[in-house]
């Protein structure tokens, strides 16, 4: 009896344990498909594009400053060598003429106790000024020269930053061609568009590395502060319509909390394409965006079959599917 008793606890936690882990191999995970088209492959190559070419704008630009900055080192250099070079050459002649002066020469040539000492002063503070002349000449001139090299290396990291630039645009219209999109679009431009608030940058001009962090106004979820800053600056700009920004997806910015998708529609995402006013809207608004792009630390947009990106521009964007998917319903902002 006790034995029977025995095999049914021991039957119960076992069933219960197969039915969990039957659970468990078909459970779906948390991360959803991406009802936006295009492909993770496509997605990720855009941001490696994008982000290598915003970073290596930001290197170029802190090189150029920095070569401004070491110009005018060299330039005050050049100026001080250039002062001090009449004293060192009077420095060096009075030393050819005369050569060094012992204390036997001035004794026998000291008619007096108090005359040798008021000479020995004299040339004592004349070698004072020799060495002071001597030793900023010197500084000037080394300046100079370190002055020279640093700027001779900083045109070589912008040559560099360059090289970098073009061939992030080539990855780019390369990952757009493979889908059938990649060419020269009219785009959204909006001259009128006003100037958003910048982002906080680091002292070198990079964007700071951000993670999500802060609660998401259109969601339960979180997004990073960059894109916080995104939003809100569209909407004190009078850009109101329904958005939602984190989402659980299989890929893309969106699960990482750094893009938002702007409907263009008031009150939330019609599944049509947007005409009349609401296509208007989303004309000025993706206009916004690219206007802003350097202050907001925009990574591309998205709006009507086209794409806008910081090394290329706007080009056509040949996702298939529904109004989501071709985002005619919709602005999609990633920022870094």
């Amino acid at each position: 009896m006790a034995a029977t008793l025995l095999r049914r606890c021991w039957t119960v936690p076992v069933v219960l344990l197969a039915a969990l882990a039957a659970f468990l191999m078909v459970a779906p995970t948390a991360a959803h498909a991406d009802p936006e088209g295009g492909t993770k492959t496509l997605r990720d190559a855009l941001e490696s594009a994008a982000r290598g070419h915003l970073e290596a704008t930001a290197k170029l630009n802190a090189s150029k400053k920095r070569q401004v900055q070491l110009g005018d080192i060299l330039k005050r250099a050049q100026a001080d060598a250039v002062r001090m070079q009449g004293q060192v050459e009077v420095t060096a002649g009075r030393a050819y003429r005369y050569g060094r002066v012992t204390t036997m020469t001035m004794l026998l040539n000291s008619s007096s106790p108090d005359a040798f000492l008021d000479r020995m002063s004299r040339l004592d503070m004349m070698a004072q000024l020799d060495g002071r002349a001597l030793t900023d000449y010197r500084r000037a001139v080394d300046t100079t020269k370190a002055a020279q090299l640093a700027i001779i290396r900083e045109i070589a990291q912008q040559q560099k930053q360059v090289d970098i630039l073009a061939r992030k645009k080539k990855e780019a219209e390369a990952a757009l061609a493979s889908v059938g999109g990649g060419r020269v679009a009219g785009g959204f431009i909006d001259a009128n568009s006003p100037l958003a608030k910048p982002a906080p940058r680091n002292s070198d001009g990079s964007w700071p590395k951000e993670s999500c962090t802060v609660n998401d106004p259109t969601t339960s979820g979180c997004i990073t502060p960059r894109l916080l800053n995104a939003y809100q600056q569209a909407r004190s700009a009078g850009f109101s319509h329904y958005t939602s920004c984190f989402s659980e997806r299989s890929s893309g910015e969106h699960p990482k909390g750094r893009a938002c998708d702007f409907s263009a529609n008031a009150s939330t995402f019609r599944n049509v394409a947007a005409t009349g006013s609401d296509k208007n809207y989303g004309d000025r608004l993706a206009g916004y965006f690219v206007k802003n792009a350097s202050r907001l630390g925009v990574m591309y947009v998205i709006w009507y079959r086209q794409i806008w990106l910081p090394n290329t521009g706007w080009r056509a964007y040949s996702a298939s599917g529904g109004p989501a998917a071709v985002h005619t319903n919709h602005v999609h902002l990633s920022v870094l």
